[in-house]
Parts: structure tokens; sequence; C-alpha cells
């Protein structure tokens, strides 16, 4: 089975930090967002991906190249320009899914909870739903007392359902995939100003195709700075993050859970909880929590809290919450 991973997108909800890099590779719990999504579908047995990639692609290559070049997988790479919706992405993608009796396509800015085998085991097509407070913000699945979806609505303005698409779709039937999305293409049906996805899944259901959905148990759409830090947290609280040992860092508490990348230096501080420290961070006379803070980052005398911090950022004397970008210098003490 294919693995498409679409990855075009600039991220523009999550500036500055998307500024320098990628919304993908964006840390959370220590590692990058891409690296959740992968990660989980390599330990079942995928092999195969696909990544559609537009807005510094360049950075996506060299991740993906750098991070899973010996795992043994086999990645192609698709460039989307003009980005014009998740359809056209995987439109973009139709040539390398030929022969293809199944795939599964997941969004590239989500972190989620789900039953993988459960999900690839199903003979079926299934979408991953979450039941939300506020359907109308996004793409909501209608079932009927069977399970069976029967309509599929982008952003409904009345929403008949609260179970929200949260961007995994296993689809068991790649050829009428294939033709809805030409279908979709060729008349040029958009929705809010794009191809959505949500239309080429509808098209099928109209062609007699069998959809189910699954429930997830949590679902991050880490494309604003509080959905970051909330996936964080959850994130972290997973047994791995639980023990930590401060002997190694002079003068400093570790609250778990926390994440400590390679050769950072602490001093004289109070880490965590919920705090994720990247490679090489420096801190010293601090106290940091429920925060992210960028790989070569420095951090002195300051007290952080709620705050996502990015790479190369020197931050010095001060109690706030931020939301500051790669390459920052700020300087509070004078």
């Amino acid at each position: 089975m294919k693995v498409v991973i679409p990855v075009a997108g600039m991220g523009s909800r999550l500036r500055p930090h998307t500024h320098t890099q990628p919304k993908a590779l964006v840390p959370v719990a220590g590692k990058a967002i891409l690296a959740h999504i992968v990660d989980p579908l390599i330990s079942v047995g995928i092999k195969d991906f696909i990544f559609i990639i537009g807005y510094m692609g360049n950075k996506i290559e060299e991740f993906i190249n750098s991070k899973y070049g010996a795992a043994g997988i086999n990645v192609e790479f698709v460039v989307q320009e003009p980005r014009e919706g998740t359809g056209h992405a995987i439109w973009l993608a139709k040539d390398k899914l030929k022969g293809e009796k199944e795939i599964l396509i997941t969004l590239g800015d989500i972190i989620i909870d789900i039953d993988m085998k459960e999900l690839l085991k199903s003979k079926s097509s299934v979408l991953g739903v979450k039941k939300v407070d506020v359907p109308g913000n996004f793409g909501i699945a209608e079932i009927n007392s069977e399970g069976l979806i029967t309509n599929l609505v982008e952003k409904p303005k009345i929403p008949k359902s609260n179970l929200a698409l949260i961007g995994i779709y296993k689809i068991s039937n790649t050829k009428l995939f294939t033709e809805s999305l030409a279908y979709i293409i060729n008349n040029q049906i958009k929705n809010l100003g794009e191809y959505q996805l949500t239309d080429v899944l509808m098209n099928m259901i109209n062609s007699g195709e069998k959809i189910y959905t699954q429930l997830v148990d949590n679902w991050f759409d880490c494309g604003r700075k509080e959905t970051l830090l909330e996936a964080n947290a959850i994130l972290m609280n997973r047994p791995e993050f639980k023990s930590s040992d401060a002997k190694q860092f002079h003068k400093t508490i570790l609250v778990p859970p926390v994440s400590i990348g390679e050769n950072c230096q602490i001093s004289n501080s109070i880490i965590g909880p919920n705090a994720a420290l990247g490679d090489n961070a420096t801190v010293s006379y601090s106290i940091v929590k429920n925060t992210i803070i960028g790989s070569f980052s420095e951090i002195q005398s300051t007290v952080l809290h709620n705050s996502i911090i990015g790479n190369d950022t020197s931050l010095k004397g001060l109690s706030l919450s931020l939301n500051i970008g790669d390459n920052t210098d700020i300087n509070f003490s004078g």
C-alpha cells in the first residue's frame, strides 16, 4: 500500500515559525510533526511513501532523506505548484498510483492517535473522524444507521453532523478514486476556491462506493500555537517522557514529562512539566514549562510558559508567553 502525504502548504497560521521552515517540520514533543506521521506508518509495515511538496519543499526532501534514508522505505516527491487544494495535490500524484489497489492519504500537518492496524485491515474505504464542538469549521461526514457515510460537506454553514474529517483516508478502490479525481479536476469543481478531497470522496459515494468512518482518540491540527502546545502536552504524557535524570545538569530540577534533545546545556533551572528542548539548546537561571524550545537556542534568566521558541534564538531576562520564530535575538536584560 502506498501512502500519499501532502505537505505543500505555507502554514501561515504558524508564522513566524514557518518563515524559515515548513509547518510539517515544526517540532512537537521532541520531533518534527512529519516524524509523528511517518514513524507509526513504518511501524505497521508501510514502505512506499509519496510526499506532495511545495513551500520549502527542499527542506522536506532533506529531512526525509536524512532521517529515513536507512529505514528501507521507498520515497517519491511530487511538486504542487500552484497549490489549489488537497484534491489537486493528490491529482498531481495520480500517475504514481496506477496499479495500486489500495492507498492511504494522510495530511502532513496533523497528529492523530488511531488504531492504524484496524484502519489498514478494513476491506472498505474508511475515513478518520472525531466528534467536535464547532463542526462548521471542518469537513463533516454524515452517516446512516449502518455507519455508512451518506454525505460529505466542507465547512457547512448549517452542519447536520459533528463528525469532523481529521485528515486520514484509507481508500480501497483506487481506480474509482482516481476517476473521481479526474471528474472533479476536469470539470473544475471547486469549493472555497480549491479542489477539495471531500468532493472527490462524495463523487465516489454517488458512484456507489461504500465508505465508513473510524473514530480517533486524539487529533491535533497543528496549524496554530495553541493546538501545537496542546499536542505537545498530551504526547509528552506518554511513558517515555515520564522519567528524567536531572543529575547530568548542574543545579537543575526536571519536572516530568520533559524532552531534552542531544547536547543540551542546562544549569540553575527548573524544566517542566511539558517542556521540550531541541538539540544543542542552552538554558540557565530559568523556569520553563509548557513550552517548546528549538535547537541551538539560548534561554537565560527567563520564566517561560505556554511558549514556542524557534531555532537559533537568544532570549534573556523576561517572564512572558511568547511565539518567537527562528533566527531571533531578544535581550530584555538591557
